[in-house]
């Protein structure tokens, strides 16, 4: 496929098809996902490739009390996990908060799960002293993350990255014998879609850059 095409058409792929996703087109996907730049190019990513059924079934529970937060948050029109503005939703409503099945069965249906953590020990947290959440070390781990959804794509697969059972780190390192230098950034269900979507709808250009200062004019083509 043409480059901007790929960029164009990546979606978000949560249903799958019972289609395998053979090691050698995985491989693949990963050969050319690697190229992606880390901050001090140190590369401390590593991929854990999940086929077993069971551990899969694991990880998908372990989605479970992150989304209930979210749906949780969503009904209390709060913005869900947002480190600016804490919740005020009890513990006792989110656990009593149901949740759709399309925040697991990915994990279940899809060919494979890729859990893909990042050795802290490589990254560059150059806003580690910042008095705010810390977003830069992700520079390190998540263009590898993207990078595997475009070869994906490329290849006729689609997957979506998935972060909400990160707050249960602790049980994703037990359960695939991950040491406690890596953190978990991102799970992948990966698999053959369903349908791919050909159209996106994202905002226009002019919507989100400026020219010069923040503030600026709207960036857009000039005559």
């Amino acid at each position: 496929m043409d480059l901007y095409d790929v960029m164009r058409t990546t979606s978000a792929v949560r249903e799958f098809t019972d289609d395998p996703l053979p090691d050698s087109v995985l491989y693949r996907i990963m050969d050319s996902a690697r190229f992606a730049p880390s901050g001090g190019n140190r590369h401390g990513t590593h991929i854990t490739v999940v086929r077993d059924a069971t551990v899969r079934q694991r990880l998908a529970a372990l989605n479970v009390p992150g989304a209930q937060r979210y749906f949780a948050q969503l009904a209390a029109d709060e913005g869900p996990w947002n480190p600016v503005a804490p919740s005020t939703v009890s513990a006792e409503t989110i656990a009593a908060t149901t949740i759709p099945d399309e925040f697991t069965a990915p994990f279940r249906r899809a060919a494979v799960v890729l859990v893909i953590t990042v050795d802290l020990t490589c990254v560059a947290a150059t806003d580690q002293q910042l008095d705010r959440i810390g977003v830069v070390s992700g520079a390190s781990v998540y263009p590898l993350v993207w990078n595997i959804l475009l070869a994906a794509r490329n290849e006729g697969y689609g997957g979506t990255l998935t972060t909400m059972a990160i707050p249960e780190e602790v049980q994703i390192r037990d359960l695939l014998g991950i040491p406690d230098t890596h953190a978990v950034a991102a799970l992948i269900p990966l698999g053959r879609p369903t349908k791919q979507l050909s159209k996106l709808r994202r905002k226009p250009v002019e919507d989100f850059t400026t020219r010069d200062r923040f503030d600026g004019a709207p960036f857009h083509l000039r005559g």
